[in-house]
């Protein structure tokens, strides 16, 4: 059987979704907050070298940037095709075989292949002060902007790490010339960048909208966050917490041509939106309802009112069935309870082994999303929680704020 219909073969047992298997990702800096329910011996399990496991990537077809010792397929997503032999396929592979029959003809047009993921990210300390690239400087070295949302999930956050404030932009009364004096110290002294930023606390149950080029340094909280396929940052702060940044992390994403040139950093950072006087009022993200059409199910959009990506929160009483509608293809995670998800049975992992496989995340065809998933819930007691990660081609999604 080749490969195009042993793919075709596992979305049509699966009735139009594919149940995707855990994708973990190290990182060399900061400190796992031990939330992302992986067990603790498993927490380096890419080596001591490579950095704790601080990340869960979602619907990846995006390799991560992680260094000269990053596997040529670290970030990216597989599908299960058979629990009982342990036979993979990588996502990549599914959505370049099936293309629009998988994420519809919109995405297929624009971007020819499904252009965003999503995330969990947990930290215990908080991250330091950086930026992600636009399209248009991304570009220069081959990749993708990178403008993401923030949902922070209750269902993780029972710890909310060390420090549960994110900084944003700078106060407006922060000048050009002490950002540039900040950038040229970077490797001489400790220039608390952060002392010219703003910070607001984390509510957990809502978000943030974050545009490429605006600086911001995130909380310890988990967070849940769909962004465009890139993983690309420039980081402005040096010291975070202790932790020294080295100097590549400032320059890593520059031309060769540019490289350590103070101007040309500065220039990555979107001004205008960094410093505006209404950052909260534009780019705060609390919840908005959706009007109730099923008993025993509620739906409320949590990322919105931007070009890139969107998220809803989906909830299930206990004995709750619904079926669920979409208008475009999604990620979704279950992040509390147990039922089924379509054809699937599903559940939030309490203890996952690194190698194991979970039940909780899948990704939805664009025409199965329209035409209604099956969601029952199991549980004597609980709610289940999903989460859904949409591109920018869901017309349901608000526009405002």
């Amino acid at each position: 059987m080749d490969q195009h219909t042993r793919i075709t073969q596992v979305l049509n047992e699966g009735g139009g979704v594919l149940q995707l298997t855990p994708t973990w990702v190290p990182r060399s800096f900061n400190e796992p907050g031990k939330r992302l329910r992986l067990h603790p011996d498993d927490l380096y399990a890419f080596g001591m070298d490579r950095g704790g496991i601080c990340e869960r990537w979602l619907g990846s077809i995006t390799v991560a940037l992680n260094g000269p010792k990053t596997g040529p397929t670290e970030g990216m997503s597989r599908v299960l095709a058979d629990r009982k032999t342990g036979e993979t396929i990588l996502f990549a592979d599914v959505v370049r075989e099936l293309g629009a029959a998988l994420i519809g003809e919109t995405l297929m047009e624009r971007y020819g292949t499904w252009p965003t993921f999503a995330k969990l990210y947990d930290y215990d300390k908080p991250l330091f002060h950086h930026l992600h690239l636009t399209e248009e400087l991304a570009e220069r070295i081959g990749r993708h902007g990178k403008p993401e949302a923030y949902y922070f999930p209750v269902q993780y956050n029972t710890y909310l790490g060390r420090f549960p404030l994110t900084y944003f932009g700078f106060d407006p009364a922060t000048t050009r010339e002490q950002v540039k004096e900040a950038i040229r110290n970077y490797g001489k002294r400790d220039t608390r960048i952060t002392e010219m930023s703003r910070a607001y606390r984390v509510q957990l149950g809502t978000g943030w909208y974050t545009p490429a080029g605006v600086i911001h340094a995130p909380a310890s909280v988990v967070t849940f966050e769909p962004q465009w396929n890139s993983d690309v940052n420039t980081i402005m702060e040096n010291v975070t917490m202790g932790e020294v940044n080295p100097e590549g992390l400032l320059t890593a994403c520059q031309p060769e041509e540019e490289k350590g040139d103070v101007d040309a950093l500065f220039d990555m950072i979107d001004w205008e939106e960094s410093t505006r006087p209404d950052y909260r009022q534009t780019y705060f993200r609390a919840p908005k309802p959706i009007e109730q059409t099923q008993d025993g199910m509620t739906e409320k959009w949590v990322a919105y009112a931007n070009d890139w990506v969107a998220a809803k929160e989906v909830t299930l009483q206990p004995g709750a069935k619904a079926l669920l509608k979409d208008a475009a293809c999604y990620t979704a995670l279950v992040v509390q309870g147990h039922g089924r998800f379509g054809a699937f049975a599903c559940e939030t992992p309490t203890l996952l082994r690194f190698t194991d496989f979970s039940a909780d995340e899948y990704f939805v065809a664009e025409s199965t999303a329209k035409a209604g998933i099956l969601v029952e819930n199991h549980s004597l007691c609980e709610p289940l929680v999903i989460l859904q990660n949409f591109a920018n081609n869901n017309p349901q999604v608000p526009q405002t704020v």
